[in-house]
């Protein structure tokens, strides 16, 4: 095996691990200072945004273990008959990494996924000792999230809730033939037990023994999964009531979608094209009326099963509802109001707190914090009256982007 300095096991592993969206990252400005007119940078290898379970938006180093691996995924450009350069860190290597960065203040935490070498069983106890070391040695306290291998023994899954904040196992694709189709060596099967012994003992950590102490620390900030978009024929309306069902089953906090990126030496199996990015986008929101709203999978998905790439799905479902609007915003109940477009959760309580003590008119919903332009067709309240706007066959046209002039070159 070529040996490598650190530096290029760097480069190599943390552009491995971008695939993997199941560590929400974030995006920003390419900026350095290496013409030397600025201090600090926005490049460093590894270095990702994630939110922390109080709300606050950490940096994490966000790597893999090693990119080898005995599986032959189709959709993974690491997998074993993949032709891409190779790389894998020690324990030790990951440990003074993460503390190094942490002591240079790059980073409040560490995500770390990894390859399988050898096995699963294997694979997951090397990071189970990154995990351990950076506890029990180095006394880390910063943020852990570790990418669970579902075929793992269950005592290293326990193991590393005990020293992870939070566990993830990917699903990786919406449909269990899709899955079996284009990993094999992965089963549907294998990864529900996964996460539902991580949600089991995630529950047992929360109780209390019969002399009123805790049980042993399990992941706190609970476990999240993955799914890749367009790898498959998988609809719109199948991945969210897979989401849904993940949600409902394993107590999961997160599901992530990503975008499937073609990649080289594809399989044929595998589509040419990637989905456009906006498709992530709209199961980003729809997930988001599942988990806030109350919104159920099969209400906000249409019935061709894709969802609207031109309109949110909040707004797709209300022309599609046009009958239940408008709304009177004084009189409706709290499921009602966060069906409105424009109006979300913390807007509905203070407009619920508010109508206690008077009657709400139309510039009260401004201080308030609503996106009247998106509320106003469906909502009549004092000083404002959508009168047949509602009915109108062009509504959609409100709210759709203006067409564009498509260039010939």
């Amino acid at each position: 095996m070529v040996q490598r300095t650190l530096p290029e096991k760097l480069s190599i592993l943390a552009d491995a691990a971008k695939y993997d969206a199941s560590c929400a990252s974030s995006g920003g400005e390419r900026r350095g200072s290496r013409d030397g007119k600025g201090i600090g940078s926005t490049t460093g290898a590894g270095i990702c945004h994630a939110w922390a379970p109080d709300g606050r938006c950490i940096s994490l180093l966000k790597i893999l273990l090693t990119n080898f691996c005995i599986y032959d995924c189709a959709y993974c450009i690491n997998r074993v008959s993949s032709r891409v350069e190779r790389a894998r860190f020690s324990v030790e290597e990951v440990v003074s990494l993460t503390l190094e960065f942490y002591r240079r203040n790059y980073i409040e935490g560490l995500f770390l996924s990894s390859g399988i070498i050898r096995s699963p069983d294997e694979t997951m106890a090397e990071m189970v000792r990154v995990a351990r070391t950076l506890r029990e040695r180095e006394h880390f306290r910063g943020y852990i999230h570790l990418k669970t291998i579902p075929d793992a023994a269950p005592e290293l899954i326990a193991e590393a809730g005990k020293w992870a904040d939070r566990l993830s196992i990917n699903v990786e694709l919406p449909t269990e033939a899709a899955l079996t189709r284009l990993a094999p060596e992965k089963s549907v099967k294998t990864i529900h037990g996964a996460m539902a012994e991580v949600k089991a003992r995630g529950e047992a950590a929360k109780d209390r023994t019969a002399r009123g102490t805790r049980a042993p620390r399990f992941a706190p900030a609970g476990q999240s999964t993955q799914m890749i978009v367009g790898a498959d024929a998988a609809t719109d309306g199948e991945i969210l009531r897979r989401s849904s069902s993940l949600y409902n089953s394993f107590a999961l906090r997160r599901v992530y979608y990503s975008a499937f990126s073609p990649i080289p030496d594809a399989s044929r199996m595998l589509p040419l094209i990637q989905p456009p990015l906006v498709r992530e986008h709209r199961l980003y929101q729809a997930d988001w009326l599942m988990r806030n709203y109350g919104f159920d999978a099969s209400e906000i998905a249409p019935p061709a099963g894709m969802l609207d790439l031109q309109i949110d799905p909040k707004l797709a479902w209300a022309l599609a509802h046009r009958g239940l609007f408008p709304v009177d915003v004084n009189r409706a109940p709290r499921e009602m109001l966060l069906r409105i477009p424009g109006i979300g959760p913390r807007s509905v309580d203070r407009i619920l707190k508010a109508r206690r003590h008077r009657t709400l008119r139309y510039e009260d919903l401004l201080a308030i914090g609503c996106v009247l332009k998106h509320a106003e067709p469906f909502i009549t309240l004092p000083g404002w009256s959508p009168r047949a706007l509602p009915d109108d066959a062009n509504l959609r046209a409100r709210f759709a982007p203006a067409p564009e002039q498509l260039s010939l070159f």
